[in-house]
């Protein structure tokens, strides 16, 4: 039976940074449902256009002038979709991602492609490693959906864990690719989809918090007779001033700013920052 009371608590804009009631990375059903989209390249929220990546690969290469052998740490590898093309410029790669079945795929296809890149299954807030790599990077906006304890968390890692005057690059979004793509408030029946293999309701519903830039994206599912499960995604979204700021108090320098990690320059229409970043 549906709780009728709990659903219209639920439609109350939650406080920042609240967890849902699971969990998804990892979920048996949903990661494969995960994977999927990573790979398919017509869905451009879970990974970026291929040719995009290419795009951004090269550009971080030129632009740093990286050696071949140089020591690179990909956090939120996924299936390996910048890993792969680092490591066939002859870089030197780690992989890490939360998702076991990203993380198998990936070195499933590292295997096929003789790419000798090194992968862990590992949450990397708990990156514990000293003095290891040239460059780090967090891409596609992974940064922005952490509270503010795990970026500090998650920045002071990645500090140790480059070399002396490693570099750092990353991207987050800004309020125009929120206002871009809107809020979504909508409800869907399906007899297998993204959140289940079965029969289920999903009602999903946006929640705007402008003064603090932060968005959150809510799904409820429910199944009969089983209880509903709430899944959320936060999103902090950044002006040029709020990141760099954020940067240099957690030990860096912030060398340059783009529209993209692709060399466009940053404007005030730009839905995305590039950082480039160095340790302090």
């Amino acid at each position: 039976m549906l709780n009728l009371e709990q659903i219209a608590q639920l439609q109350q804009a939650p406080e920042p940074f609240t967890p849902g009631s699971s969990l998804f990375w990892d979920d048996p059903y949903i990661s494969t449902q995960m994977l999927a989209a990573h790979l398919d390249s017509s869905i451009a929220a879970a990974s970026r256009q291929p040719g995009e990546i290419d795009s951004s690969v090269a550009w971080i290469i030129d632009l740093l002038d990286l050696p071949v052998g140089s020591s690179i740490l990909d956090l939120g590898c996924g299936p390996g979709l910048y890993t792969s093309r680092f490591a066939a410029r002859g870089m030197q790669v780690t992989g890490v991602d939360y998702s076991r079945r990203s993380i198998d795929y990936a070195i499933q296809f590292a295997y096929q492609q003789r790419l000798d890149i090194a992968y862990r299954y590992q949450d990397y807030l708990t990156l514990a490693e000293t003095d290891c790599y040239d460059l780090a990077l967090l891409i596609y906006g992974d940064f922005c959906v952490l509270a503010p304890a795990q970026r500090s968390q998650l920045l002071h890692a990645i500090d140790r864990a480059l070399h002396t005057h490693g570099r750092f690059i990353l991207d987050v979004s800004t309020r125009v690719h929120r206002q871009r793509h809107g809020r979504q408030n909508a409800w869907y029946m399906a007899q297998s989809g993204f959140w289940r293999p079965d029969p289920h309701l999903v009602l999903e519903q946006g929640f705007d918090y402008p003064a603090q830039s932060l968005y959150l994206d809510q799904y409820i599912v429910i199944q009969p007779e089983r209880p509903l499960t709430v899944y959320r995604n936060w999103f902090q979204d950044y002006t040029a001033e709020r990141i760099m700021a954020e940067l240099v108090e957690n030990g860096f320098l912030v060398h340059s700013l783009w529209g993209d990690l692709a060399g466009t320059p940053l404007s005030e229409a730009s839905e995305w920052i590039g950082i480039v970043a160095q340790k302090a």
